[in-house]
Parts: structure tokens; C-alpha cells; sequence
């Protein structure tokens, strides 16, 4: 098994690439070594020294660190993630359902044509770039012209972040829904 390695915009983030489907639906977030009881592999990446957030995108991983350098961490992260494929396992326990897109979105219901707008381009036109940089942005919300968005895998907390949001999102979305004043991350 060959596993790729691809640098994110932000440093305390890498996209690991393993050949191999990771989620068919969705993504799924985990911030910590309790978050991910549900998941084999992510449990095994936290048994690792210095890893913070695991992220499963279709197929991808992106592990984010904190302390050692990643030529640390790479081969015990590379390590794991083999095993847990040749092992057979599934990624996600029976029990586990992964993110929600929809848990806690709030709009008003005469604004629902435009948030069906704002999700198109964001399914459409958003997702899969931020995708190619080991991240996700979901929608979550809709008021008085702002739009609110969660920024989950290498998206959150990367020091480019505010940009792809002010300038790359913000932009977009005011350009195609006129209703959009503005963006923010949740």
C-alpha cells in the first residue's frame, strides 16, 4: 500500500492520501482522542504523541499537530493509518454517523430560496477546492444577510482561512446571491 502526502495552507496540517475511499458520504471531524471512541482510525492516530484533529474527507485524511516537527510524525501517522487499512476494519464504528450537515443550520423560512442558493455554490464551487487542501466548509446559517459557515480539517485554524472566507467565499456568494452582505466562520 502506497500512501500519499500532500502539504495543506496551514502548517499544523497534512493530507494523507491512501489510495483508497476513507468515507463515502460526508466527513467527519474529530478534535480530540474521546471524539474519536466511534472511530479504529482515528483512535489509532491519536495514540500518537502530538496529534490534536483527525479529519475524513471521500479520500483523504488530514491529521493536525501540535509540538513535534512532522518528520516526526509522519512515519508513526503513515504507520497506522497502512495498518488500519490492511487490518480490515471499517473507519467508522456501526454506531457512529459521522457530521450532520444539517444539525443546527437556522435561516428563516421566507429565506429559503436563497439558502438553497448559498448551499449549491458552496456544494458546487467551494467544497471541492477547500477539499483539495484537506478541508471542509459546511453551511450552518443565514440572517440578516449574513452567512455563517464551519470550517472543519486543515481549514480550521489555518492562517489563510480569514482570506478564503472574506475573500474568496464572501465574494463569490455576494456576487451570485445579492442578498449576501457577508461571511463568517462559526
Amino acid at each position: 500500500m502506497f500512501i500519499q502526502t500532500e502539504t495543506t495552507p496551514n502548517p499544523a496540517t497534512l493530507k494523507f492520501l491512501p489510495g483508497k475511499v476513507v468515507l463515502e458520504s460526508g466527513t467527519a471531524e474529530f478534535l480530540g482522542a474521546e471524539a474519536a471512541q466511534n472511530s479504529p482510525l482515528a483512535s489509532r492516530i491519536f495514540s500518537i504523541t502530538g496529534v490534536t484533529g483527525v479529519f475524513f474527507g471521500y479520500d483523504f485524511v488530514t491529521v493536525t499537530k501540535d509540538g513535534p516537527e512532522w518528520h516526526h510524525l509522519k512515519p508513526a501517522i503513515l504507520g497506522a493509518i497502512m495498518e488500519h487499512f490492511m487490518s480490515g476494519q471499517p473507519v467508522m464504528g456501526a454506531s457512529s454517523r459521522g457530521d450532520s450537515d444539517l444539525d443546527g443550520e437556522f435561516f428563516d423560512a421566507g429565506d429559503e430560496t436563497i439558502v438553497a442558493t448559498i448551499k449549491e455554490l458552496l456544494e458546487t464551487r467551494v467544497r471541492p477546492a477547500v477539499a483539495q487542501d484537506g478541508g471542509d466548509i459546511t453551511f450552518r446559517g443565514f440572517k440578516d444577510g449574513k452567512v455563517f459557515l464551519n470550517m472543519k480539517g486543515a481549514c480550521a485554524g489555518c492562517p489563510s482561512s480569514t482570506a478564503t472566507l472574506k475573500h474568496g467565499v464572501q465574494n463569490l456568494l455576494r456576487h451570485f446571491v445579492p442578498e449576501v452582505q457577508e461571511v463568517e466562520a462559526v
